[in-house]
């Protein structure tokens, strides 16, 4: 490369007076390019070393993956941006730095609210508020998190819909994804019905279901008794607690298994009536 460079700034030298322009314009678009393909490679060794250094094995502490994962992306996109400050002083001229220490005075104000959006992204990741994978509702959107940046957060609903959140924006996180997860089913049983005898159908039923389940059972199913009472029949009340993400499946599997029990013990749904 500095052969090739030298050679070339040797043909450029044979030109005419006339063509000085010419010279000009070319050693700064060599130096442009060569600054542009030194930042490049920067990005791409600094993103190799990134990915080598921030590992479980090499980091004291407990730090699971998803959290290991959430610092490589605010790393890499630290990296990112100090990248294009640096190339940014390195190929603007000195006056239109000048310019632009004027005009940043001028849009210092308006700059708040990125400063905001960094600084919290910090705190996400220090207090572990949630990381990637996790399945989290924020700022009124629920979904698992893809991506958590210096200044944006990439949320992901079930039904593919990508939000980006600033993170200066997120005042409130609900993670669905962190410890003991209670799931809990209501049961609709006519007024006239034994009580007593729902009640064993059930928890016959849930028993079932917790013993096929017990990788993700926590706390086995229980009837915690009537919760109300209801147009169509006395409410009962089933409470287990799972891990993390396996709630919703082991509630549909509660759930069809007390309807089917309680269809073979001839304890007949609730209605509606007066």
């Amino acid at each position: 490369m500095p052969r090739l460079l030298n050679l070339w700034l040797g043909l450029l030298t044979t030109l005419p007076a006339g063509n000085i322009a010419v010279y000009n314009y070319s050693v700064k678009l060599i130096r442009i390019l060569l600054i542009i393909v030194g930042l490049i490679l920067a990005g791409q060794v600094g993103n190799r070393l990134i990915s080598g250094i921030l590992r479980p094995d090499r980091i004291p502490g407990n730090w699971g993956e998803s959290r290991i994962k959430t610092m490589r992306g605010l790393v890499r996109s630290l990296l990112r941006y100090a990248l294009y400050f640096v190339g940014a002083i390195m190929i603007l001229p000195t006056s239109v730095l000048a310019g632009a220490g004027i005009l940043g005075l001028a849009i210092g104000f308006g700059a708040q609210s990125l400063v905001k959006d960094v600084i919290t992204g910090f705190f996400i990741l220090f207090e572990d508020q949630f990381a990637v994978g996790d399945y989290v509702t924020v700022s009124g959107v629920t979904g698992t998190v893809e991506d958590i940046g210096l200044r944006v957060s990439k949320i992901r609903e079930s039904t593919g819909e990508l939000h980006i959140v600033s993170n200066g924006e997120i005042r409130q996180v609900t993670n669905m994804a962190r410890g003991a997860m209670g799931v809990l089913v209501e049961v609709s049983v006519p007024y006239k019905q034994d009580l007593d005898e729902a009640t064993a159908v059930i928890e016959a039923a849930a028993g079932r279901v917790a013993d096929a389940n017990r990788s993700v059972v926590l706390e086995d199913p229980r009837v915690l008794g009537v919760s109300s009472f209801g147009e169509a029949g006395v409410i009962l009340q089933v409470f287990a607690k799972v891990k993390p993400m396996q709630q919703w499946a082991f509630g549909r599997l509660l759930r069809r298994a007390i309807k089917e029990a309680l269809d073979a013990a001839g304890i007949a749904t609730s209605s509606p009536h007066l």
